[in-house]
């Protein structure tokens, strides 16, 4: 079950002709940064074009929780009235982050150098992720993190009452751990470095430009080095959030497997460490192209139009692409089972410590549905089986996982037979219109 409520069993048929316009919710990864520098600047941030999934609303009441003022206008737009770098209270609860890896990890770097201790909490998917690869760079600001065996939640974060700057390298690609780091160092005496040996997304490195910080990037023979600048005064800001590409992914995919579709999916964020999935399918073969490409708020955009495309081939994803497209590789792995030959994903490691161990979680799934997937460590590998030639017919869990839930409801759309996932309902935590939106462009989900 899920933590928001009962579970709620769905399952998905064999449609044709998928078509029409699909206006998916705004951007999660910066809908979730908007509201934390929003709290932590001078004045009022106006934020249009929210997502408003269950994870971005538990981030806003922990900006509340905070100190700041966060306020719903409607139809996705929001003030928040925020406290100033440092200017965070201690909050009188426990704060509940839900699902949400993203939320907790960016709040915890946030208030970790702030004088104060707060408690963070989740569902039984997020409590049982690991948070040392957060906590340990916020240790090294003076940060105490106590939490239960293995660094995982329930867990109290002790945060520095003055924190000196800090040199510290990522271990793992990621930009939860990068932009926990980068947050933290905001309250910090002096200049902070964070180094990425791999380039992951980075919205927060952007934004944190917007709002006034002084942060600067340089490419290096050992990696990307950002250094910012401890204590400024972050200045409001006006805020479009651009739609999201993770979003996106569903109903692109959903196209191009599904026979005699043609949909368009406006207004895009194409952040090129964000838009890995869209280069590997047409890469691929998929017939998908860019329209109307320009440029909104220093982030590229694009209306994406997909075509069923019938002629789907194998390859071998680069490792360094990974990082801009960590979140889309359980539906590519549906798209690479509507294939002719092997799609090898390596260097993804990282899956495993998501919502669920998202390997393996696919892997049972598209073998229950008759696809062929070895896997190891830190990659897997999908044996494509044609388009009209994936069973299907299963019943699989979701492990609390929005996107194991939606990418077999997508695999149900081709399949020769139904697809059922045991809980459709953390669906919500990102894309709480996807039942809606699916089935506006012809698609058959159906609560069971």
């Amino acid at each position: 079950m899920s933590s928001h409520g009962a579970a709620l069993p769905m399952l998905s048929r064999k449609c044709t002709g998928l078509t029409g316009e699909a206006h998916v919710p705004g951007d999660k990864s910066i809908s979730h940064r908007s509201l934390i520098l929003g709290a932590m600047c001078v004045g009022e941030t106006r934020i249009t074009g929210l997502l408003e999934g269950q994870d971005v609303l538990d981030t806003g009441r922990a900006m509340r929780a905070f100190g700041a003022e966060v306020e719903d206008l409607g139809q996705g737009n929001w003030r928040v009235y925020g406290v100033g770098v440092g200017g965070f209270t201690e909050p009188d609860n426990v704060i509940d982050c839900g699902n949400s890896g993203t939320g907790v990890r960016l709040i915890m770097g946030a208030m970790a150098t702030t004088d104060m201790t707060a408690t963070f909490t989740g569902d039984a998917s997020l409590n049982s992720r690991p948070m040392a690869r957060v906590t340990d760079p916020l240790a090294l600001f003076g940060a105490r993190a106590y939490g239960r065996r293995g660094g995982r939640l329930p867990m109290t974060i002790v945060g520095a009452a003055d924190a000196a700057p800090v040199q510290y390298t990522v271990p793992v690609p990621s930009a939860q751990v990068k932009s926990a780091a980068l947050l933290a160092a905001l309250n910090a005496r002096g200049e902070s470095q964070v180094i990425e040996r791999e380039a992951t997304r980075d919205h927060t490195e952007r934004m944190l430009a917007g709002f006034g910080a002084t942060i600067e990037t340089e490419e290096t023979a050992e990696g990307r080095i950002i250094r910012l600048q401890g204590q400024p005064e972050l200045k409001a800001q006006d805020i479009t959030v651009p739609r999201d590409p993770s979003s996106a992914a569903f109903p692109v995919c959903a196209a191009i497997i599904t026979e005699g579709s043609d949909v368009l999916v406006p207004n895009i964020g194409l952040n090129p460490t964000r838009a890995g999935l869209f280069t590997t399918l047409i890469e691929m073969g998929a017939d998908l192209t860019y329209e109307n490409l320009r440029e909104e708020g220093g982030e590229p955009v694009a209306d994406l139009r997909a075509k069923f495309s019938p002629n789907l081939k194998g390859i071998e994803v680069p490792p360094a692409r990974a990082a801009s497209m960590i979140d889309e590789y359980p539906v590519l792995s549906v798209v690479a089972a509507f294939a002719e030959g092997r799609t090898e994903m390596h260097g993804v490691k990282e899956l495993r410590l998501k919502e669920s161990d998202r390997i393996d979680a696919m892997a049972k799934g598209l073998r229950a549905a008759g696809v062929t997937v070895d896997e190891g460590e830190d990659w897997w590998a999908v044996e494509g089986r044609g388009f009209g030639n994936v069973t299907g017919g299963a019943a699989v869990e979701s492990r609390l996982d929005h996107r194991i839930a939606m990418s077999f409801l997508i695999l149900g759309m081709a399949s020769e037979q139904p697809m059922q996932v045991d809980d459709g309902g953390p669906i919500a935590t990102s894309f709480p219109i996807f039942e809606s939106l699916m089935g506006g462009l012809g698609a058959i989900i159906e609560r069971v």
